[in-house]
């Protein structure tokens, strides 16, 4: 018999997906890692498990303790998961601006959430300094700071990188990927770069973030004002990011990463999250300008039923002004569907 070994035995060794609608437009091979086909949903699962993992090795997390963490939502969740496969208690800060069925979801795995007023990282009550103070204050507790501990850059250099490779025999003449952490793109990056220096590395950045600045001038430096994507994004180089080898950036809009969202959703029959979308929008972009016969990969970090308030939703698309960028295949006509029943 061949079986898993719990929640974190499952992790990881996600397949690659050719996305057959960018691949034919494009003339390249666009493939997505399948990070939401991880067990609790997610590209942060590895992440989740590593830091956990790190932690009990080195005796700073106990039996019987607390992980403590903020976050955007999946981080979050995946470290529920771990705390409640490993024994430790959970606690979440999150700020108040994500989607409802993230808080909800967090609570049903049995963690303690705190929500915070969205505040920018350089005040004090930024959601991930509340953590490291929640943290400090609670008995046998450690601050898992997602954002800075490099054993989130360490996984995917170690796990999803190889894994690439393998699945492309070698063949991958892009990575392209956004940045919340920067732990995802960062250690695919590395281990990439290790394996051959001319593979692309590209960072896809949405509004309001400012890395594109960063790579393109050097500088970190906003570019527009915000966006309706959760969890990536960010005005700072984060332990896990700095250094990262990064060729390019894109700087991709809501409305192209809404798109994006809903033609993997119409035309691959895959129901993702808006970093998805975005991922896949950038890949796109990278992929022409490539030109055909290239091999481009992106992740495909988690699925879209945490989305279903908000990115799913007709009336709150329309009220941010994305509902065009939403368009639907034209539905079954009415009358058919009346014969068929019929008959």
């Amino acid at each position: 018999m061949s079986a898993a070994q719990g929640f974190i035995g499952a992790i990881g060794n996600t397949p690659l997906i050719r996305l057959k609608g960018v691949s034919e437009e494009t003339g390249c091979e666009i493939l997505g890692k399948a990070e939401f086909m991880n067990p609790g949903g997610s590209v942060k699962d590895r992440a989740a498990s590593a830091i956990i993992e790190a932690a009990e090795r080195s005796g700073e997390l106990a039996c019987g303790g607390t992980v403590v963490e903020g976050t955007a939502g999946n981080t979050g969740i995946g470290l529920a998961h771990v705390c409640n496969a490993r024994g430790y208690r959970c606690v979440i800060v999150m700020p108040d601006n994500q989607s409802p069925e993230k808080y909800r979801l967090l609570e049903t795995l049995g963690a303690a959430v705190h929500k915070v007023p969205v505040v920018p990282y350089s005040n004090p009550n930024q959601y991930q300094k509340v953590a490291q103070r929640l943290a400090a204050s609670l008995p046998h507790a450690i601050w898992s700071n997602q954002f800075d501990n490099t054993a989130n850059r360490d996984v995917h250099e170690r796990t999803t990188g190889p894994e690439i490779w393998a699945q492309t025999e070698g063949r991958i003449g892009a990575f392209v990927a956004s940045s919340g952490t920067g732990g995802t793109f960062a250690g695919v990056a590395r281990y990439l770069k290790s394996k051959r220096s001319a593979i692309r590395c590209v960072l896809a950045d949405p509004p309001g973030s400012s890395l594109y600045a960063f790579v393109r001038e050097g500088t970190l430096k906003a570019t527009g004002s915000g966006s309706i994507t959760e969890g990536i994004g960010i005005g700072r180089i984060t332990a896990n990011l700095a250094g990262a080898p990064i060729d390019d950036a894109v700087f991709i809009e809501d409305s192209e990463s809404v798109k994006y969202v809903y033609r993997l959703l119409h035309e691959e029959g895959l129901f993702l999250g808006s970093t998805s979308g975005i991922n896949l929008a950038a890949a796109v972009r990278v992929a022409k300008e490539l030109g055909p016969g290239h091999t481009v990969v992106t992740v495909l970090c988690d699925g879209g039923a945490k989305y279903q308030s908000r990115l799913f939703n007709r009336e709150w698309l329309q009220e941010k002004g994305l509902a065009a960028s939403a368009a639907a295949p034209r539905p079954h006509s009415p009358i058919a569907l009346e014969s068929a029943l019929v008959a």
